[in-house]
């Protein structure tokens, strides 16, 4: 199928993924708890930031995430979506003042609102299996060069430094397989308790610690070398196996974790990039599934 020759009439779907994106990154930041990070209850493990700076930093992103859908919608090169990232990610530390918020979002949800767009420019539904599919046959070798090359050179961030240091898989890792711990862990697990019946917020808790539980952070292996990693991980699979968010006390328990990782100053930073991302997959096939809806007219009748 052919991309569209003009994006023009695209326009107003890459407004959408923006918003989706935008309110991704606010829901989580809004969730509570999540151990170690930053929320409207506390700072986490985090000395330089609060929700306030977050605030500062969605609005300073706003546009990207509707400049890269649109760069997407009109099949862009990998090397006009990095030009992108690295505008925002500037934007972003001038309004923080040089704070890290959304480094690793920007990356990650950023490449999705691209690959939405894709989509979007070939009439198709933003699905889990379709964004897989359209970031790896759109990006992919480019992605594969990208983690090939980080690899190899001086790393330039704590992730990619953690990385190196203890040959963990990273940010570009994941990208360059198509994001397999969001599409396979994450997005699951929110989605299951969802359908289970557990009310949203739980649900971004069970995903959030299925998460930590899996994921090789980067950002914990920076602050808390691999032991603070072991730990993380350790707390998660401990929550998930007395119950998750099934358990009567579970907000009590997620808290006392909460306590003990901000004692130590780890922060699951990536496992938080996640959530973001999940929330706005299924926000987006949300929305695509009320757009396949047919508009009642008053005239149906019911049939007992």
């Amino acid at each position: 199928m052919k991309v569209a020759s003009t994006t023009r009439g695209l326009r107003p779907l890459a407004y959408k993924t923006a918003r989706c994106a935008v309110r991704a990154l606010y829901a989580e930041v809004a969730l509570e708890p999540k151990p170690g990070l930053v929320s409207f209850r506390d700072n986490g493990s985090h000395a330089d930031m609060s929700a306030h700076t977050f605030f500062k930093s969605l609005f300073a992103l706003r546009h990207y995430f509707g400049a890269i859908a649109i760069a997407g919608q009109q099949g862009a090169p990998f090397e006009t979506l990095q030009s992108l990232g690295l505008d925002a990610e500037a934007r972003m530390l001038r309004a923080t003042g040089g704070v890290n918020t959304h480094r690793g979002a920007i990356f990650s949800l950023g490449l999705l609102c691209a690959g939405a767009g894709q989509l979007q420019a070939r009439a198709m539904p933003v699905s889990a299996v379709n964004l897989r599919t359209a970031l790896l046959l759109q990006w992919g070798d480019a992605l594969r060069q990208r983690a090939l090359a980080a690899r190899q050179k001086m790393p330039t961030s704590n992730g990619q430094r953690a990385a190196q240091s203890f040959a963990l898989r990273s940010a570009n890792d994941e990208a360059a397989e198509g994001f397999p711990t969001l599409f396979e862990v994450t997005l699951p697990a929110l989605q299951t308790a969802v359908a289970q019946g557990h009310p949203m917020r739980s649900a971004k808790v069970h995903s959030l610690f299925c998460t930590m539980a899996h994921l090789d952070d980067t950002n914990v292996v920076h602050r808390g070398g691999l032991e603070g990693m072991q730990l993380v991980k350790t707390r998660a699979t401990q929550f998930l196996a007395r119950g998750s968010v099934a358990q009567a006390d579970w907000l009590a328990q997620a808290r006392r974790i909460h306590e003990e990782l901000v004692a130590r100053r780890l922060s699951p930073g990536g496992a938080a990039d996640l959530i973001a991302c999940a929330c706005w997959v299924d926000a987006m096939q949300t929305s695509e599934q009320e757009r396949s809806v047919p508009v009642a007219t008053g005239r149906e009748q019911v049939h007992g």
